[in-house]
């Protein structure tokens, strides 16, 4: 690492002990997502201020449903909503169901909650919900089932871009366990931010796709191994290993995706 960049990373160890703080729009699920541009930026400590990234957590209580979820029958016709699975829309007379919160994004998919799942088999289960919840297809509908079917659609939506990607989802299940990232907390790991600075040189001399290609091909396996350290922490119950890879899932899935946008 040259002269200059180690002088960065000083100056962003500086900050990140000086509690920089962010606002985000998901609450505790999803931290705030540093932009790409962020991270190729030549400016220096804004690239690495991840002030929101968890060091510690706390349990906090949270309910869901075992079973399909949701209301007992349609509000429409009176049917019953069975237990063949989430209760998003009535198999009798179409309607479309409200929203309610013990169906989790597992249970909408009609998957277990855990955390190694087969990605590729979401996106059909997405398209069916959307045939039968997509706003367009009520158009003709009363004013109330317009309504449900546009939170439904944007919560199969969420669920189905949660559960696709490994950080996201791995958040989401630490949620749905109770554990509460306390974003007041900065990660101070100095062998990790000098790596994140010089995987950030070497996009920046990047001077071909191939080149980027190779760059992130090397993240994505670092992506991976801390992926794979989540799954093990997270099937022990150890929520403190499985926050910590999560930190560094983090890291690699934002150089990731500023190699994509200067691809």
């Amino acid at each position: 690492m040259s002269s200059s960049s180690r002088k960065v990373l000083v100056s962003t160890l500086a900050l990140l002990r000086g509690g920089l703080r962010s606002h985000h729009p998901h609450g505790s699920l999803l931290s705030p997502w540093v932009s790409a541009h962020r991270f190729l930026s030549s400016s220096g400590p804004r690239v690495l201020s991840p002030s929101s990234f968890p060091t510690k957590f706390t349990r906090v209580s949270y309910s869901s449903s075992s079973d399909g979820g949701g209301a007992s029958a349609c509000w429409s016709c009176g049917a019953p909503a069975g237990t063949a699975g989430p209760f998003l829309s009535c198999g009798r007379c179409r309607s479309v169901q409200p929203v309610h919160d013990s169906v989790d994004y597992f249970q909408i998919f009609g998957l277990e909650r855990v955390y190694d799942i087969r990605v590729d088999n979401l996106e059909g289960k997405y398209k069916d919900w959307q045939k039968k919840l997509h706003p367009d297809l009520v158009h003709s509908k009363s004013e109330k089932e317009k309504a449900f079917a546009a939170e439904q659609s944007a919560r199969v939506i969420d669920a189905f871009h949660t559960l696709s990607k490994p950080l996201s989802r791995a958040l989401y299940l630490l949620q749905l366990e109770g554990v509460h990232v306390d974003e007041e907390k900065t990660v101070e790991d100095p062998d990790l931010l000098a790596e994140m600075m010089e995987i950030r040189e070497e996009v920046e001399e990047a001077n071909s796709s191939e080149a980027l290609n190779q760059i992130q091909a090397k993240i994505q396996r670092k992506l991976e191994a801390w992926s794979n350290s989540f799954l093990e922490a997270f099937n022990k119950r150890d929520f403190e290993g499985a926050v910590t890879s999560t930190q560094r899932m983090r890291y690699y899935e934002r150089a990731i995706e500023a190699i994509v946008e200067k691809l």
